[in-house]
């Protein structure tokens, strides 16, 4: 849970869907804003990949890329906001929002924050590290994550949230390079980003039941907003 949290439980998954698509399409049409064509521009190539993965219907797929390089007439004018704080019990938190209207984002960000603490410009940020992070799956039973980072040029690994997916983590302009060499490597890759990686995150058996619960209750009630596109939590399991 130190890279990305995650929602859990079937409650929490029932609309995963469809946050997953709206979450995308917003990137889809951000990354867009540089070019149509994914060949030519890496980052959308890694989100249409990313899309086509997770069964994006294709009419959505072609919709977001359309309207976000100004195909389709209409304007696209997301601003990218990052909103830094503590979850209860003092667990460092980075909430990355896309918003068409930063005068609604900020005060619903205040209200979540309630239970826990929003923080100033900076004042959480300097315990995380801004990072590439890539998912990946073993093609082949033989695959090696650790010669796979090396080979791909890879900063460092981790094991993913889920039984064989291997979290690889690069600098930030490699994340394209890395992403590219990973397949050669005997690695399918799942997802490509960047995001917040925690330098010291609270582990999670030093908090009581009730207390991890708390949390996960403060990060779930963030991940719901509309504006929200990832939640970054320094808690580690």
């Amino acid at each position: 849970m130190g890279a990305q949290w995650k929602a859990k439980g079937k409650e929490l998954a029932a609309n995963a869907k469809g946050r997953l698509f709206g979450r995308l399409s917003k990137d889809i049409m951000i990354a867009a804003r540089s070019g149509a064509d994914p060949a030519s521009n890496a980052r959308l190539r890694l989100l249409v990949e990313q899309a086509r993965k997770v069964s994006m219907p294709k009419d959505t797929l072609d919709r977001a890329i359309k309207k976000g390089a100004g195909l389709t007439g209409e304007a696209v004018n997301f601003e990218h906001v990052v909103y830094e704080g503590f979850a209860p019990h003092r667990v460092p938190v980075m909430v990355e929002c896309l918003t068409d209207n930063v005068n609604r984002t900020a005060p619903e960000m205040r209200v979540l924050f309630r239970k826990g603490q929003l923080g100033t410009s900076g004042s959480v940020a300097w315990d995380f590290d801004y990072v590439g992070m890539i998912e990946a799956e073993a093609d082949t039973a033989g695959a090696d994550p650790e010669l796979a980072a090396i080979e791909a040029g890879a900063q460092d690994l981790e094991a993913g949230d889920e039984e064989g997916v291997t979290l690889f983590l690069t600098d930030p302009t490699d994340l394209d390079l890395v992403s590219r060499a990973l397949p050669a490597q005997g690695f399918s890759v799942l997802s490509a980003k960047l995001g917040y990686r925690p330098k010291n995150p609270v582990s999670a058996t030093s908090l009581r039941a009730e207390q991890l619960e708390e949390v996960e209750a403060f990060l779930a009630a963030i991940d719901t907003n509309d504006d929200v596109q990832n939640v970054f939590a320094g808690l580690a399991d």
